[in-house]
């Protein structure tokens, strides 16, 4: 064993080195729900704890409408049905036929105990922002008025999963590349946009489609997923398939940082306009986020985007969260404030998808859904909130060892 734990370390330490390293995002999410039984919720004690509470500590239960969130809590348990924690409360929910507020209710008051979820520092307040499904212009092939390339995911993309040795290291998942016999980092952004050789660039071969907008692209990547309209009026959907492996950076932040822009205006709002007026300077800002997201198609019947937990999401009513904190599938009472605003907003969630930005125990994403409403509330939404993980009755928290 001390041999193993050894060899691992030494493997740790080689790859680490070698390749960049992020929690787990949405990472080619099926198009049907797997049929394999997921493996047990571990608390990673660096990122979160769930410490338990009551009812009544969660402001404004009662007053939330949580029929809308029904569907939402259905569509989890597609998946949720294969862990034997879930699968009778699942079971359970499918029986339901009177589907007013008090039974909903009563029924996760019954077969639930809420966790307040805490930040690895004890904290209960986090950051929940908002992201939305956006609608961009392209075509299927590259011309004067669609220039900017989606990529699906290239061939030489390395991807290391070692929780599938060492169950250990679940939520943890090396990218890079092969140069000769060493692994090394995958391609930037600016590398992948940049490097052109003989009239060719990096990726020529694995465009998916074609946009007219550099930074709606940008944005199109931070989201997740979209629709874009083709020239013909067909639309077609894309959603997240991997990423290069490189860390998130916020842009808005270095505009902050270096005093071009207030924090107030820190938005997307804000970051379009200052590349409006600012069209010179606009692809070194954009190429200053590292990280790059590959797309794929998705089937033009879904009812939303396919978040990390391979179902469609609901507007108003899904959320993306760090799965090394809070399940995936699970239901989250969320208490924070409208967007730009102090009127409260207490709802009930369902943590559905993750993302590379999204890290720690009381941190979300709020999806707000699609249209130009959704776009507005997403861009806006910079609360501070708090967040509350409803479990199945029998539910330990298991912490993973530092």
């Amino acid at each position: 064993m001390k041999n193993q734990l050894s060899f691992l370390n030494f493997l740790l330490i080689l790859l680490l080195n070698a390749c960049s390293i992020e929690p787990i995002v949405p990472s080619s999410v099926p198009e049907k729900p797997p049929v394999s039984v997921v493996q047990p919720h571990i608390v990673s004690p660096d990122v979160a704890s769930l410490e338990v509470t009551k009812w009544d500590a969660l402001p404004g239960w009662i007053a939330d409408d949580i029929r809308p969130s029904w569907d939402a809590f259905l569509q989890s348990c597609t998946v949720l049905r294969n862990q034997q924690l879930w699968k009778e409360i699942c079971i359970l929910a499918d029986s339901i036929q009177r589907r007013d507020n008090t039974t909903l209710r009563q029924f996760f008051e019954r077969h639930f105990v809420p966790y307040q979820v805490l930040n690895s520092n004890g904290g209960s307040e986090g950051l929940i922002t908002g992201y939305y499904e956006p609608l961009l212009k392209g075509s299927r092939k590259p011309s004067k008025h669609y220039p900017y390339p989606l990529y699906t995911m290239p061939d030489e993309l390395l991807i290391v999963d070692l929780s599938k040795i060492y169950p250990e290291l679940k939520g943890l998942r090396l990218r890079g590349r092969l140069e000769g016999r060493r692994v090394v980092p995958y391609y930037s952004r600016s590398e992948i946009e940049n490097d052109v050789s003989n009239g060719k660039s990096r990726l020529q071969g694995y465009e998916l489609l074609w946009v007219e907008d550099a930074v709606e692209l940008f944005f199109l990547q931070i989201q997740g997923s979209g629709r874009v309209e083709m020239e013909n009026g067909e639309i077609v959907r894309v959603g997240y398939q991997e990423q290069n492996g490189h860390p998130y950076k916020s842009i808005g932040k270095l505009l902050v940082d270096r005093g071009e822009l207030s924090l107030d205006k820190a938005s997307m709002q804000g970051i379009k306009e200052w590349g409006r007026k600012n069209p010179d300077r606009l692809n070194e800002l954009l190429q200053q986020n590292p990280s790059y997201v590959f797309f794929r198609e998705r089937p033009a019947g879904l009812l939303g985007p396919l978040g990390a937990l391979g179902v469609p999401l609901t507007a108003g009513r899904s959320l993306a969260i760090d799965p090394r904190a809070i399940p995936q599938g699970a239901p989250v009472f969320l208490s924070t404030t409208w967007p730009n605003s102090s009127k409260q907003l207490h709802r009930l969630m369902m943590a559905q998808d993750a993302g590379g930005a999204i890290k720690g125990g009381v941190r979300a994403d709020f999806f707000w859904g699609f249209g130009k409403e959704a776009a507005n509330h997403a861009g806006k939404m910079k609360q501070i909130g708090k967040m509350w993980a409803l479990m199945p009755n029998g539910y330990v928290p298991r912490t993973q060892a530092r």
